[in-house]
């Protein structure tokens, strides 16, 4: 085993599993994605470690336990369309596409964008489609989606990404205002309405693009 396929499964043992990630394909994907191809050449050598990864322009990317477990807890099945927001580095996205039957991912960086794309692209991956643009709007010409992930945090989520939701479909979301922000997993139950669920605290950085409510209250 290589030194990068060490790491891979290091990280996959001692970051992913305690964190009660056990779904045995998604560990599978965690296992086969090479993540070392989508971080920065200066941090190449925290491509598995637990921690978070500046990928510049105010973006970041998160510890790899966070994006396993934000797969495991959306429960794709491999016949799903995805909305991906917030593309970054273009890990969440590649993770996704292993279990889903095509991803959109938006990223509001120009050259962001094209680095993930770029990283995509080295890593094998043909199914996501990488595009610029305001996440918080989501991809309406594109939706219903059977699933949204959101790639970072966000005081509240917009019912207009809600609204992209096929019935029964899924979005999860790190949802809050530091110091609690809780991962949050909202259902379609119908055409009006949605349930939500509450799993696990963690605080991570700010999607761009996202409104924050007023701290004052008159």
């Amino acid at each position: 085993m290589n030194t990068q396929a060490q790491a891979r499964f290091n990280m996959v043992e001692q970051q992913i599993r305690p964190w009660q990630v056990l779904d045995a394909q998604v560990l599978s994907v965690l296992s086969n994605v090479p993540r070392e191809l989508f971080v920065p050449q200066a941090y190449h050598a925290l491509a598995y470690a637990d921690t978070e990864i500046p990928l510049g322009h105010g973006e970041m990317m998160l510890p790899p336990r966070v994006d396993a477990r934000l797969m495991h807890d959306l429960q794709l099945t491999g016949t799903e369309k995805v909305l991906h927001i917030g593309t970054g580095s273009g890990y969440l996205a590649a993770l996704l596409a292993g279990r889903a039957q095509r991803v959109v991912s938006l990223e509001m960086n120009p050259e962001l964008a094209s680095n993930a794309r770029n990283n995509l692209q080295r890593a094998g991956i043909s199914h996501v489609d990488v595009r610029v643009a305001d996440g918080s709007q989501g991809a309406a010409s594109d939706a219903p989606f059977d699933a949204i992930v959101l790639g970072g945090s966000v005081a509240e989520v917009p019912q207009a990404l809600l609204q992209q939701l096929a019935v029964g479909g899924r979005l999860i979301a790190i949802v809050g205002q530091e110091p609690v922000m809780v991962a949050t997993l909202f259902t379609r139950t119908s055409e009006s309405a949605w349930s939500s669920k509450a799993f696990w605290d963690h605080t991570a950085p700010r999607l761009q693009g996202f409104a924050e409510p007023s701290r004052f209250n008159f």
